[in-house]
């Protein structure tokens, strides 16, 4: 056996499981398998050459991760941990994970990293490659968090504030900060990332079934994180998207020339019904699976069965993994 590949249950390791306290971490029995791998690892004849393991943003700071770096040093590997966005490879869509690659002594890595985690790959600009040593900022939130937490705990609060001077002719919409409005407008100003339009399906009748429905435009409005498709950015899909609307991915503004100030400024003052003529100007639909699934890197020639329900699409494309981003750790590891 050469390489080992794992995942396991994420979801108590999440930054909203970490803040409200329900973190189970290795007395979770969601855990198990996890914990019976590193039980198994030492007592092996011969170990694998490989191993790559990965997890949700808060894992590097549970006790099941250091109960992994006590197994792997004690078994002789070398390993490396990451904290990774698709967005590092310049594709539009925040889906931060913590990842570990591990080799045997005998081959080192061809790079040197010691107790740090990464935030880029090794060859890639060394300006912002090096988080701080993970034993001086266990649970520090890093600069490109904020839009990933928000697949975990999806909605600022609607009492933030902020003493920061919104730009001329700029004014808040929705339940977002000055800092969140600012950050989305410097991530769609970002050239090294590509336009969500380059993964986007061609707008057909069969789009219609993706469009929000006027009770969801209502209730959730406010909550929605809206692109267009000239930006540069969406955040995480979950597998409860499409099902839910709050917090689970963007959704996309298909009326490219309607300006959202024009359509959420002064609307809570309005009634019902004319609030749902203005925001239904908009045009919103949810990103389709295949779209989803462009996001995450899978081939053109990827698709599901027939028998497969679009619900059923999302929630197996909201456990997935970014494609380009494990086979470029994978290149790292047997480089």
């Amino acid at each position: 056996m050469k390489f080992i590949s794992t995942t396991f249950p994420a979801r108590h390791y999440g930054q909203r499981q970490l803040r409200i306290g329900l973190q189970g971490d290795v007395s979770d029995p969601r855990t198990k398998s996890f914990l019976y791998i590193l039980d198994i690892l030492p007592r092996l004849q011969k170990l694998p050459k490989y191993l790559l393991l990965e997890n949700v943003k808060g894992f590097e700071s549970s006790s099941a991760r250091n109960e992994l770096l006590r197994t792997l040093e004690t078994c002789g590997f070398k390993y490396q941990e990451f904290l990774l966005s698709p967005t590092c490879l310049g594709i539009p869509n925040s889906r931060l994970r913590y990842f570990l690659i591990a080799k045997l002594h005998q081959e080192p890595f061809s790079f040197q990293a010691p107790g740090q985690i990464l935030t880029r790959f090794p060859n890639q600009d060394l300006e912002g490659l090096f988080k701080d040593k993970v034993a001086d900022k266990v649970g520090e939130a890093i600069s490109s968090l904020s839009s990933e937490e928000k697949t975990v705990d999806p909605n600022i609060d609607p009492d933030c504030s902020s003493k920061k001077s919104l730009p001329k002719g700029a004014f808040l919409f929705k339940l977002e900060t000055v800092e969140e409005m600012e950050r989305k407008h410097s991530q769609d100003n970002d050239s090294s990332i590509q336009m969500l339009k380059d993964f986007l399906e061609e707008e057909n009748e069969e789009m219609s079934q993706y469009f929000l429905p006027p009770k969801s435009l209502l209730r959730y409005a406010f909550l929605l994180d809206i692109v267009k498709p000239t930006c540069r950015r969406s955040t995480c899909f979950t597998k409860g998207y499409g099902h839910y609307v709050e917090g689970t991915g963007s959704v996309l503004q298909t009326a490219v020339d309607v300006q959202l100030e024009s359509v959420f400024k002064h609307i809570e003052e309005l009634p019902e019904e004319e609030k749902l003529m203005k925001l239904s100007t908009l045009k919103l639909r949810y990103f389709t699976p295949r779209e989803i699934a462009n996001l995450h890197g899978f081939p053109l020639e990827f698709g599901f069965p027939d028998k497969v329900t679009i619900k059923q699409c999302y929630r197996l494309l909201g456990n997935s993994l970014n494609v380009h981003v494990v086979a470029k750790l994978i290149s790292v590891l047997l480089g």
